[in-house]
């Protein structure tokens, strides 16, 4: 009785880390693989490229596993974050080019300033803010981007499934309050090398 036990919970330990995995999506914030427009072998070649780009970015340095974000859509390299000097903003960039099957890089690491605390939030509300806005959009797939914020300058990455999806993204970033600039970093499913049959 207690072998079949010990089996049955370790299959649902075993299916369920299955699925954690399976939900991951794009950016790892429990997007569903459903609504991902790449083909299965796409999201593997990029999950296995992002993990391979950030393995290499803590070996370069550990401090840089909290301030360093990467995403990999279909071989494209997105970075993001803060660092102390242009000469390490430089490193990332060409560690970035030297990840297999690379197809561009985008940098956008920026140089740390001092802390405003006061900025800070206001990067967080306009994020936020994004985020609601776009998930009340019925013309826009919200879970399919990434939303960054830094001085009131909006990154967005992601896969638009159409041009006015894509045009819809850009517009409710630009309606927020307080928003200087918006940075779309958006590919278009037909843009992508194979997508889902």
């Amino acid at each position: 009785m207690k072998n079949k036990l010990f089996v049955i919970f370790f299959a649902c330990l075993v299916l369920t880390g299955c699925a954690g995995v399976a939900s991951k999506g794009i950016f790892g914030t429990g997007v569903s693989v459903a609504f991902d427009p790449r083909s299965v072998g796409t999201q593997v070649d990029d999950s296995i490229m992002q993990k391979n780009l950030s393995a290499r970015v803590i070996l370069m340095d550990k401090k840089y596993l909290l301030s360093i974000k990467s995403k990999v859509l279909d071989g494209r390299i997105f970075l993001t974050g803060k660092v102390d000097s242009p000469e390490e903003k430089l490193k990332l960039t060409k560690l970035a080019w030297e990840t297999d099957g690379v197809r561009s890089v985008r940098n956008d690491i920026k140089i740390k300033e001092e802390f405003n605390f006061q900025q800070s939030a206001k990067d967080i509300l306009i994020t936020s803010q994004l985020r609601a806005a776009m998930i009340f959009n019925k013309n826009i797939k919200a879970t399919n981007y990434q939303i960054d914020t830094y001085k009131k300058k909006i990154y967005v990455y992601g896969i638009a499934l159409t041009i006015n999806e894509k045009d819809e993204v850009i517009s409710e970033a630009k309606e927020i309050l307080d928003v200087e600039n918006v940075i779309a970093s958006i590919i278009l499913v037909d843009d992508l090398r194979i997508q889902k049959d």
